[in-house]
């Protein structure tokens, strides 16, 4: 068995959710011999050169940094195959081609956020909260020739509460996928892991829950639908990218929709109906009750209150949402 010390691993992650990992190795001296991010790339109103979280981080621990432009270069490829890793750790990072992910002897395992099978693609915490879940967590797996299908290592669980957002289970997984990526390693290094094929976990006559990446298009609330189903769908895509509406009128106004709660009454107002005290509150009638705005935000203008909202906005109740 090699020495954790003599255990050479390349990381590769790119945002914030990997930064978590990455930590997690250095604090508990792990060898890290280099990190993989994305290029520097312009961000924000004024375009400045951003580094990735990721490699924020690495420069602040001394670590290599190889940030490729295409992942099949040569020259790339063979600068890896020089750092002689044993093993290649992916955290939110693009999809590797098989001449990457076979380098290391040990293989190149994935942190995914949810609880493989379900939930494979690209924006797993969301997905798991607009449908309502009550229950995520994170998996760690072997890269193989499809995406988010290898054999799984380990799974770690976690409660979805009631008022969980996007946010906030990020941030729930972040911590637990670090966890996991260490007690992978160390279950690696000392060959006590057994991977378990995908298709063993798949029942005979179900389908997988998907987690496609979210659009633009995707975010707009449908208030024909139910309470609790637009309360997990404002849930699920706050606060990033963020649950969108129309209000409607001789003109139109853009929301975003960050924080509600519903509110189960019988009415017979049409989905869409906009009712305000002009002070304190706006709500909209949808199916089955009434959903409360509590915090928004009008396009070109700042995140807000919705009373802070109201105060330079008198006729609320003339629109429509759509």
């Amino acid at each position: 068995m090699i020495s954790k010390n003599a255990f050479r691993i390349v990381f590769m992650g790119t945002p914030e959710f990997a930064v978590e990992s990455l930590k997690m190795l250095t604090e508990n001296k792990y060898n890290v011999v280099a990190v993989v991010t994305n290029p520097d790339k312009p961000a924000g109103r004024g375009r400045k050169i951003t580094e990735s979280a990721v490699k924020q981080y690495a420069r602040e621990q001394n670590l290599p940094v190889l940030q490729p432009e295409n992942l099949y270069d040569q020259s790339f490829i063979q600068q890896l195959k020089e750092l002689q890793p044993h093993l290649q750790v992916v955290v939110a990072f693009k999809i590797l081609p098989p001449e990457v992910f076979n380098i290391p002897e040990y293989g190149t395992f994935n942190l995914h956020a949810s609880l493989l099978p379900d939930y494979r693609g690209a924006a797993p915490i969301n997905h798991a909260i607009i449908n309502g879940e009550k229950k995520s967590g994170v998996t760690t797996f072997f890269l193989d020739n499809k995406v988010d299908t290898g054999k799984i290592i380990n799974k770690k669980e976690t409660e979805i509460t009631p008022d969980e957002t996007a946010g906030s289970l990020h941030d729930k997984l972040m911590s637990l996928g670090a966890e996991l990526v260490m007690e992978t390693i160390d279950s690696i290094i000392q060959g006590n892991y057994q991977a378990i094929s995908q298709d063993e976990l798949i029942s005979s006559g179900n389908s997988l829950k998907k987690a496609p990446k979210i659009f633009k298009k995707d975010c707009r609330i449908n208030w024909n639908n139910t309470c609790q189903e637009i309360y997990n769908f404002i849930r699920g895509l706050s606060p990033y990218p963020a649950a969108q509406t129309r209000l409607t009128n001789s003109n139109q106004i853009s929301l975003k929709i960050y924080r509600a709660t519903p509110e189960k009454k019988h009415h017979n107002y049409a989905s869409g109906t906009v009712f305000s005290d002009h002070k304190s509150y706006i709500k909209i009638a949808v199916t089955d009750g009434y959903m409360n705005l509590e915090e928004i935000k009008q396009s070109g203008k700042k995140r807000m209150h919705v009373k802070e909202f109201l105060k330079g906005f008198k006729n609320i109740e003339e629109y429509k949402a759509v």
